[in-house]
């Protein structure tokens, strides 16, 4: 007997139904049935009968329901208090998307220090495709990247977004008002890595539109892209957060065109497996002060 067949336990008894019990546990319906045959098979006793299309309590289910509930309760109790933040400590390898870097990273770090004075942040600032894998190769405790990861062993906490604005030097020749999107991509155009969903919107909109790019200049580094936008090497695709001091002060120009690509999305995110009360913590904190930092 285990504790993740106690909690399906609990779920098909409260829910009546192993698919809704599989769905709210994050698993398939045969693990469901499963866990619930190796329960009774331990316990040497039937623990439900289906009746009319829906799974019911046996007399011997109904009088374990109550002991079952208690011992969930007594973990959320463990849980809850393996999570006081005075008693956390050690170290979270978290993983960073170069945005949230150049946004409210160091506000952040502030508050982890002042709220979890035992942790120390180990950081790593890479690409969401490598990070989602970093996750889920346990190589990460925690990442803030485009999200949310659709994978049902990550857990994904929102965090905020940012709209990607176009933005050159004024010398740039480009029209003013509002920019044919071919306008634009007759221009080098600089912008997130190959493998993010920004590079890929681009590369889409080129097919979609029949439109030929004059040079597509992906970079891991949003603050070369920048640079080379304020030296008049073409167009920049980069979000409004990282260049709206530029555009404020004249440096930069932001250009409306006929096509936008997507707000970037981001989210806290981390295995739900096994259990790590300092990155839930964390995540939650880091949702906290990026809101803080969007409604400046």
């Amino acid at each position: 007997m285990n504790f993740k067949q106690l909690e399906t336990f609990v779920w098909v008894a409260t829910l009546g139904s192993f698919r809704k019990a599989a769905k709210k546990l994050y698993t398939s319906q045969p693990a469901v049935s499963s866990r619930i045959i190796a329960l009774e098979e331990s316990l040497g006793v039937e623990l439900f009968t289906r009746h009319a299309g829906k799974f019911e309590l046996t007399t011997k289910g109904v009088e374990l329901l109550p002991y079952a509930q208690k011992m969930l309760v007594m973990a959320d109790n463990f849980k809850a208090k393996a999570c006081e933040a005075e008693s956390l400590s050690g170290i979270l390898r978290l993983g960073v998307s170069e945005t949230i870097v150049h946004t409210w990273l160091s506000d952040f770090l502030q508050q982890v220090h002042k709220n979890f004075p035992h942790v120390d942040i180990e950081l790593t600032v890479d690409v969401t495709a490598n990070m989602r894998n970093e996750l889920i190769n346990r190589s990460l405790d925690l990442a803030f990247l485009m999200g949310p990861i659709s994978e049902f062993s990550i857990q994904n906490i929102n965090l905020c977004s940012y709209p990607l604005v176009w933005v050159c030097s004024h010398e740039l020749d480009l029209p003013q008002g509002v920019v044919p999107i071919s306008k634009i991509l007759s221009k080098t155009v600089m912008t997130y890595a190959r493998n993010t969903r920004p590079f890929s919107e681009v590369q889409a909109l080129t097919k979609e539109e029949d439109v030929d790019i004059a040079r597509l200049f992906p970079s891991t580094s949003l603050a070369a892209c920048k640079r080379m936008a304020l030296d008049g090497l073409g167009v920049g695709m980069l979000p409004w957060e990282l260049v709206a001091e530029e555009i404020e002060s004249g440096q930069l120009r932001e250009i409306k065109s006929t096509w936008q690509a997507s707000d970037l999305v981001f989210t806290a995110s981390y295995p739900r497996e096994p259990f790590n009360p300092l990155a839930e913590k964390i995540a939650e904190l880091a949702a906290m002060v990026s809101h803080v930092y969007k409604d400046r």
